[in-house]
């Protein structure tokens, strides 16, 4: 209106607009340090006068501020130049203020909606037609006084009064006039007395009505949706209206009733989340969104760390979010929690109550952190009180939705099970690893290793392939203890059994049986699969060898046998009888396999626990040619044996004292396993330059002290205290020393005398 109608305010008016401007800007000051909610991410009220400041100066402070100036004084210190009155409309930045004014009091449960849009409704359509008279005024008066009668005011004529010397009437009707023009404009129902008159007026006419269209239609669109209750904000009032009733009848809690009333705001002013798209976007957009929302943060919470990646992007696909309001209570402390939280943004505090119902303060739960997890995976009860210190924003995940993922990826079961148990007291990781989530990932893990030895029995090598590379650990067994490596050396697939080897699978690895791969593939047959595993280092190992050789001789499976003999296994082997596979041989008269042995170096000597030998086993049965193999045999281990002998103890004259000797030697020891001997040098294996010093070849006898006692006296070194193996190991029992092995015997730690550097070429401390 004063760019309308006014060349420079009166004075009384004048003074009027400075006190105006001034209380403005006296809000501006409080504008400064008043508070606002975080609508951008946490909904939360901002305290700080920093932030308050720097977002007021980023938004509305300078057009706030220049709407405030003396824009009139400033017109007349200008020279009343026009232009510079167009600066007036700078202060129609305030209307924004009665926008946000409506919007408060649209939601105000103690205002009546309806009374609320129709006054916002008459506000709008007085405040356009307003704005319009005062154009159209000003239209009227920015031609020369010549052209003044060639306006719609100076040409207009009311019965018998004439406008055309409109300047001098009041104020007041000048205005009346205008509004009136603007209006009959507006609903376009003049009868000629009002109408354009120049070209300005027209223009400016066919901009009015142009808008007129669309004010008519926000206003008829707005009148109808009070009708039929169609707008978002009425429909929020009535459900409120409902569940205050609701409250008011059952007499409920009043905090409760502010609690669900804030939580209905929330959502209504939380425009932004997830639900306001599940009915307009497909299913496959609507996982793209969730994906690249929320993967990046579940992959940094600490219940998921190191799982895979896909399991990570289901979780992400299927979470939703949650706010929870300041001083909010999520859950209670005995709840069974159906829900796992993830926390997006703000802070939680887990509560103990005491005897004396104070709060105590156990935990605070802040941005990728979880809570009610162990509740939730082992159905324990929970443990604290969760509530909501500020604001916050969290990542629901249901059970459902979490068994279905774990159901596809229970191999990220171990690792989020061991990222549950860090941090945890030692009651509540016993409890956990006796909960039934922990059974569930054994019995995942038992049925895998299953599924995996039926891919390898049937030789089906992609689909174990497929599983390994998964993540399943190959050193997985089944409920006999065989691994994948067992089950393809028994069926002989090379393929698989070089895949499994180089996957890193333990290729010594007994079953509950004591059978090992490598005798798996002898057992059967497999001479490719066998030779591949003693190539990467396999040790054939038999529990209770004995016996099994034993059963071999007896079933006269000699390929079999010569095999494991041509393994390592040791022809001398005892069964629970003390008898070796060359007594079965010798009692059931197998010439072949009795052959076989002794080419192994199976010994004619040892005696069973009656004191039996081979050949007396063989003379009872009456095998002239297994009597005669066995007698040649022991003349030959008995020559052997006297050149042993002779080395060190000096020759002895006839063959009955070598028999004697060698029959003394070679009887079992008191646990019916044979004599061994050994070479002793009375110097540290390291010094290789002492190599032609005297040595001595001595019975193992029962203890080391004795060892190193004969040592001693057959070898004359008086300060001899330890016996060492080939490669400097000090030995501390004769159940170390193999037969036929090369012994050291020295008086202080080599490392010591000799100065032997390290492997950083430093000398040794």
């Amino acid at each position: 209106m004063e760019f309308g109608f006014f060349r420079g305010l009166p004075e009384e008016i004048f003074l009027l607009d400075i006190a105006g401007q001034f209380a403005f800007l006296v809000d501006i000051v409080i504008r400064f340090f008043l508070t606002y909610r975080d609508t951008s991410s946490s909904n939360s009220w901002v305290f700080d006068h920093r932030k308050i400041a720097k977002r007021y100066l980023k938004s509305r402070f300078t057009p706030d501020f220049l709407s405030c100036l003396p824009w009139d004084y400033i017109y007349k210190a200008a020279g009343r130049k026009e232009p510079v009155r167009y600066l007036l409309w700078i202060r129609l930045w305030r209307a924004f203020r009665v926008t946000e004014f409506f919007e408060k009091l649209e939601k105000d449960m103690r205002i009546n909606y309806r009374c609320t849009r129709i006054v916002k409704l008459l506000v709008v359509e007085l405040y356009c037609t307003h704005t319009a008279a005062c154009i159209f005024y000003y239209l009227a008066t920015t031609l020369p006084p010549s052209k003044e009668g060639y306006t719609w005011i100076g040409s207009l004529k009311m019965g018998d009064y004439s406008y055309s010397d409109f300047r001098h009437i009041s104020l007041w009707r000048r205005y009346v006039t205008s509004l009136y023009f603007a209006i009959v404009t507006m609903v376009t129902v003049g009868f000629g007395e009002i109408h354009a008159v120049n070209v300005r007026e027209m223009i400016f006419v066919m901009i009015f009505v142009s808008s007129d269209m669309i004010l008519a239609a926000y206003l008829f669109g707005n009148m109808t949706a009070l009708v039929v209750k169609g707008s978002r904000t009425e429909k929020f009032r009535d459900k409120m209206s409902e569940l205050i009733k609701y409250m008011n009848k059952r007499k409920l809690d009043k905090q409760i009733t502010k609690e669900i009333g804030g939580h209905l705001r929330l959502q209504y002013d939380r425009r932004d989340t997830e639900a306001a798209i599940d009915e307009d976007v497909p299913v496959s957009i609507r996982t793209k969104i969730s994906m690249d929302l929320y993967e990046q943060f579940i992959q940094k919470v600490h219940l998921f760390k190191g799982c895979s990646s896909g399991f990570i992007k289901h979780v992400a696909i299927n979470v939703h979010e949650e706010f929870f309001l300041p001083g909010e209570v999520i859950m209670e402390k005995g709840d069974l929690v159906d829900q796992l939280y993830l926390v997006c943004h703000g802070e939680l505090e887990e509560l103990r109550m005491e005897d004396d119902e104070r709060e105590e303060l156990v935990k605070q739960d802040q941005t990728y952190s979880s809570f009610g997890e162990v509740s939730f995976l082992c159905n324990l009860p929970q443990t604290y009180m969760v509530r909501a210190r500020e604001f916050c924003k969290v990542l629901r995940l249901d059970k459902l939705s979490f068994t279905e993922i774990f159901k596809t990826y229970f191999l990220d079961g171990r690792v989020i099970l061991q990222n549950l148990l860090e941090g945890k007291d030692c009651a509540l990781q016993h409890e956990i690893l006796e909960s039934g989530f922990t059974l569930t990932i054994g019995n995942r893990e038992t049925e895998l290793a299953v599924r995996i030895n039926c891919a390898a029995y049937e030789g089906d090598f992609y689909l174990l392939k497929h599983w390994i590379e998964s993540g399943l650990d190959p050193n997985k067994t089944d409920y006999d203890g065989r691994s994948p490596l067992h089950i393809s050396a028994s069926k002989g697939y090379v393929d698989i059994a070089c895949f499994l080897v180089d996957k890193g699978v333990n290729i010594d690895l007994s079953d509950k049986f004591g059978n090992t791969p490598l005798f798996e593939a002898i057992k059967n047959g497999h001479e490719e699969v066998a030779s591949l595993l003693v190539n990467k280092g396999a040790i054939l190992t038999i529990e209770d060898a004995g016996s099994f050789l034993c059963m071999t001789a007896a079933t006269k499976e000699l390929d079999l046998l010569r095999k494991l003999l041509a393994h390592g296994i040791d022809p001398n082997s005892r069964n629970y009888d003390q008898r070796t596979a060359l007594h079965i041989a010798a009692s059931e008269g197998l010439f072949t396999v009795a052959e076989t042995l002794i080419e192994a170096g199976a010994s004619v000597l040892s005696t069973d626990r009656w004191g039996y030998t081979p050949l007396d086993d063989a003379r009872i049965g009456g095998n002239r040619n297994m009597i005669k193999l066995l007698e040649v045999a022991k003349i030959s281990q008995l020559s052997e044996i006297s050149d042993s002998i002779q080395e060190t103890q000096g020759k002895h004259s006839d063959i009955a004292t070598w028999t004697k000797i060698a029959e003394t030697h070679l009887s079992p020891s008191r646990d019916g396993s044979p004599k061994k001997k050994c070479t002793v040098f009375p110097f540290h294996p390291w010094d290789l330059k002492e190599d032609g010093r005297e040595r001595a070849v001595l019975w193992v006898p029962g203890s080391i002290e004795e060892l190193i006692k004969m040592a001693r006296e057959q070898l004359k070194f008086p300060k001899g205290s330890r016996i060492l193996s080939q490669h400097g190991g000090r030995i501390l029992d004769v159940d170390m020393i193999n037969n036929d092995e090369q012994l050291f015997l020295t008086s202080e730690p080599h490392i010591e005398e000799q100065g032997i550097e390290d492997c950083c070429g430093h000398p040794s401390k």
